[in-house]
């Protein structure tokens, strides 16, 4: 098994690369792409590039419309489950967020937070969430909430070579064109970011993750990662998988994988 698939580097070049060259590689593209935009301004998303939006977003996060799901999460972190057990008995406090996604060597696969947090529920006889919407937002709104400010950590072990293989599988997505558009996540976030797609600019790869769960305007309401790319799927004319699918999951482990270093600041807002 080679050590990666493919990578693009700043000259548009596919190379072979470690992980944590990629992720070296993703930053210097950036550097020469949108010069000016400081590290720490990519957690912002497209706000760090749209400055003609970014007064109007700055507003909305002072009275930010997914307060309410924050309060709601910390109520259901605090409710017990039926058994008497709760939230509490299977994650050590809800500042986590930076850890996931994680690979389980046990399980031989990624874990995502909101699947980690359905398996929590379904150990304890609970009904597990739907992913796109709803209740999960709510436990993950408070979660990344208490989470704000931890430093994205995702880690691949070197001594399971599942979980590097899940980390090319996801970058493999990442860069592959698909659906009757002929797109892959590369094309919009890296070699045509800061370009209109409609009537929206297209964000940088790189801080993706570290907003999540996401109030969108187009929503009216708070969803999910996963729901967001299940919608990019459909924009390109391409058949989504399921959330929390072994295609979706290894995409967020090699995105989140991307972010390592940047600082948490879900949950956020965006257009």
């Amino acid at each position: 098994m080679t050590t990666a698939i493919v990578s693009i580097g700043s000259a548009g070049s596919i190379t072979e690369s470690t992980p944590e060259q990629d992720r070296i590689t993703l930053q210097n593209y950036y550097k020469q792409r949108l010069p000016g935009i400081h590290l720490s301004e990519y957690p912002n998303g497209v706000y760090a590039i749209d400055m003609a939006s970014r007064k109007n977003w700055e507003a909305i996060e002072d009275f930010p419309p997914y307060g309410p799901y924050i309060a709601d999460g910390e109520d259901m972190w605090d409710t017990q489950f039926t058994n008497g057990k709760g939230y509490k008995d299977c994650f050590p406090e809800p500042a986590i967020a930076h850890l996931y996604p994680k690979w389980d060597e046990k399980q031989g696969k990624v874990i995502t937070l909101p699947l980690a947090v359905n398996q929590c529920r379904k150990v304890n006889g609970e009904k597990p969430f739907k992913y796109y919407k709803g209740d999960i937002t709510l436990i993950l709104s408070y979660i990344a909430f208490k989470s704000r400010g931890k430093i994205t950590n995702v880690t691949i072990p070197k001594d399971d070579p599942r979980a590097l293989e899940a980390y090319n599988q996801g970058k493999k997505f990442y860069y592959t064109r698909r659906g009757q558009l002929n797109y892959a996540c590369a094309t919009c976030h890296m070699q045509n970011v800061g370009k209109y797609l409609r009537s929206e600019i297209l964000s940088p790869a790189m801080g993706h993750t570290t907003g999540w769960p996401v109030y969108r305007s187009d929503w009216t309401d708070v969803g999910t990662l996963h729901r967001r790319i299940r919608g990019c799927m459909s924009q390109i004319r391409a058949k989504p998988f399921k959330a929390q699918s072994k295609q979706y999951r290894n995409l967020e482990y090699f995105l989140t994988y991307m972010s390592n270093g940047l600082p948490l600041n879900g949950p956020s807002s965006r257009k």
